[in-house]
């Protein structure tokens, strides 16, 4: 079940959801607005690799705004800290934007429970358009969850966008090699 705009404000008051800032006339029917933060990121030199850390070049968004070309993945940021507990939060692009040919997301549009940070927008358009820091770029939709949560986000030591930053988070998938276990009774590959 989908949370109303009377029960996203009732929950923020219980402290089960936090938005900063929060901003009255940005809480629609049964979503909130966010906004796209300062910074961009796009990542450097060619090929990426799964397996090992992919450089990033970040920058300011200028006054002017900044042109997003076709072909090229940017890493945006919400203006917006959130938190969560006892909801599934999800993140879906604004219409008005996709009718300008902008993506935000290319799969991760699923927050978990217990996700306590900024959002990273994975960018791309259809044709160049020219974005400005602020504007309006998605909206929070929030789930409830049916039974218990055994692990939470926030407290999973596996979870790889914990740590708190107002800055676009590239791609952690390196990490999912270094912690992958054997299943139990395999053994080591020789060499």
């Amino acid at each position: 079940m989908i949370l109303s705009d009377a029960k996203i404000r009732a929950e923020m008051e219980r402290g089960r959801i936090v938005i900063r800032p929060f901003r009255e006339d940005c809480l629609g029917t049964n979503s909130y607005d966010v906004h796209l933060g300062p910074y961009l990121s796009v990542y450097r030199g060619g090929a990426l690799d799964a397996r090992r850390v992919n450089p990033v070049r970040e920058f300011r968004i200028p006054a002017a705004g900044y042109v997003l070309v076709p072909g090229q993945l940017y890493l945006g940021v919400t203006e917006e800290y959130t938190e969560t507990h006892s909801f599934v939060p999800f993140l879906e692009g604004k219409s008005s934007l996709g009718r300008l040919g902008v993506d935000i997301h290319s799969t991760a549009g699923k927050g978990d429970e217990g996700f306590c940070n900024y959002w990273t927008l994975e960018m791309s358009v259809k044709i160049p358009v020219r974005i400005y820091a602020g504007m309006p770029v998605g909206q929070l939709i929030y789930f409830e969850i049916s039974g218990r949560i055994d692990h939470s986000y926030s407290h999973k030591r596996s979870a790889k966008y914990r740590k708190v930053s107002p800055h676009p988070m590239p791609s952690r998938m390196h990490l999912n090699f270094r912690t992958r276990r054997r299943p139990s009774g395999a053994r080591k590959p020789a060499g």
